[in-house]
């Protein structure tokens, strides 16, 4: 039996040409989360590099980098939508793209669980704030925010784009104040304790640079706007760069200052679970609190968006490759969005914190996916870091220096993958790399078996990825970029 893709060349039904390039970094950015790092992260980079904890980001920020140029030897070269899937499906054959396709709906749906379970934690803190004294149960605002999240990613990619530029927008400007107040709020001096790196531990900043790479993850998902964005071949490119450099830079700062702010308190900073909250009152500027809260509601929703609209971009191909059912392929005639596949991981989005909710807490399952979420990503990373040099081999464009970046990505990402394995972390945490294990062969099992139904199903992939991403570009597109060039040609 023979089952037709439903695609074949370029994929229709989406709304092309909508998403400026401000809306397209906005989703990278909004998946990294910035705010998420500054309000929960820190501290726990602290407890590992200490005063090194804004060493420990720059180090992270820049190994990232290796796996940015590998990305961008596709990105801007070709686009579509679920452009992750689509290059590394092109550079190491149906087979991987699907799985690197497995891999990232697994990412983008635990990350977007742990936004959830966020907004459920700051929601909460916000009507304490606002005193409300009664108890909100998680599950309403896992629901909450499911629902404006699907109601958003359905109606139009446009609005839910700027919307979670404006969101996060607002949420790191209100850190940023707050940040003049630490630096001059007693007068501004130096932090020799931090600048002058004494006291470094090699094993503890180790530790600190995993937690760093995995507070990074996500720059890669504006990939996944490859069939909205104008003029893709240097949007794209741009924003996958410039959002890991921007929050790299912007985690650096706000390390150096949560860890100069806290000195004289009487609680170090890996001992304080809200330090943001604890710089508005020890620098009294109560008035933060509040704003600070919302900021970080708002931006945790955001994030929740961000996944959605990623995830349902890398089920909508899959879905046309007959990898998934067809209904999950088809676009909202008039919204021009994946309506059902936005609908379908919006469901799973919302249950999953549900069901965990009846185990433990919000703040426990925030941890906990998004330490499942890492897995994910470090496998996509890898393969495209893979891919880059296979495919421009294939094209005959492959340099030295290509094959030197793809193995420097590579070397950098056993740093996360070594740290997430060794020390053997503590019960349940040390079972999620065999969680996810067993979900990457469910998917190979399931690859299998659509295989079996469409025996020609991985040869119709690959050519239909050829059709897909054969992107002539124009004039405008061909001029590199700043960020195209930073990314090596």
């Amino acid at each position: 039996m023979q089952i037709p893709l439903a695609s074949k060349g370029k994929i229709t039904g989406l709304r092309t040409n909508a998403l400026a390039y401000p809306a397209v970094l906005a989703q990278s950015i909004a998946l990294i989360s910035p705010t998420m790092t500054a309000v929960l992260i820190i501290p726990l980079t602290f407890a590992s590099a200490g005063p090194s904890a804004w060493l420990a980001y720059l180090f992270a920020t820049l190994m990232l980098l290796f796996v940015v140029f590998n990305l961008n030897q596709f990105a801007r070269r070709s686009s579509s939508p679920g452009s992750m899937y689509a290059y590394i499906g092109r550079g190491l054959g149906a087979r991987g793209g699907v799985l690197s396709g497995w891999a990232l709906l697994w990412a983008y749906l635990f990350i977007g669980i742990a936004g959830m379970n966020g907004f459920a934690i700051f929601s909460t803190q916000l009507l304490a704030a606002l005193g409300f004294t009664g108890n909100v149960p998680p599950i309403f605002f896992f629901g909450l925010s499911g629902l404006l999240c699907w109601y958003l990613a359905y109606k139009d990619i446009r609005i839910s784009a700027m919307l979670t530029l404006i969101l996060e927008g607002l949420s790191v400007l209100c850190i940023l104040a707050l940040a003049i107040f630490v630096l001059f709020g007693h007068g501004f001096s130096v932090d020799s304790a931090q600048i002058s790196l004494k006291g470094i531990s090699l094993p503890g900043m180790s530790l600190a640079v995993v937690a760093c790479i995995f507070s990074l993850v996500g720059f890669e998902s504006a990939t996944a706007l490859g069939g909205e964005a104008q003029n893709p071949l240097r949007s794209i490119p741009r924003a996958v760069i410039w959002s890991l450099i921007l929050t790299g830079l912007f985690f650096v700062l706000m390390s150096y200052i949560e860890v100069a702010g806290v000195r004289g308190y009487k609680t170090t900073l890996d001992q304080i679970s809200a330090p943001l909250n604890v710089l508005a009152d020890f620098y009294n500027v109560n008035f933060f609190k509040i704003p600070l809260s919302i900021g970080a509601m708002i931006s945790f929703f955001s994030l929740s968006l961000s996944c959605l609209n990623a995830g349902a971009r890398i089920l909508l191909p899959m879905a046309r490759h007959a990898v998934f059912p067809a209904s999950i392929g088809k676009t909202h005639t008039t919204n021009q969005t994946p309506h059902i596949a936005v609908t379908v991981y919006a469901i799973i989005m919302v249950l999953v914190p549900i069901a965990f909710s009846l185990f433990t807490d919000t703040l426990t399952s925030f941890n906990d996916a998004g330490t499942l979420a890492a897995f994910g990503f470090l496998l996509a990373y890898f393969l495209i870091s893979i891919a880059a040099p296979l495919y421009l081999r294939r094209i005959k464009e492959l340099r030295t220096i290509h094959s030197i970046l793809a193995i420097l990505a590579i070397i950098c990402l056993l740093v996360p993958t070594i740290g997430s394995l060794y020390p053997v972390p503590a019960y349940p945490i040390n079972l999620f790399p065999y969680i996810f294990i067993a979900y990457m062969l469910i998917g190979a099992i399931w690859l299998y078996l659509a295989s079996r139904r469409t025996h020609t199903l991985f040869q119709e992939i690959e050519e239909d990825l050829e059709d897909l991403l054969q992107h002539i570009p124009t004039s405008e597109e061909a001029t590199p970029a700043l960020s195209e060039t930073i990314a090596i040609e």
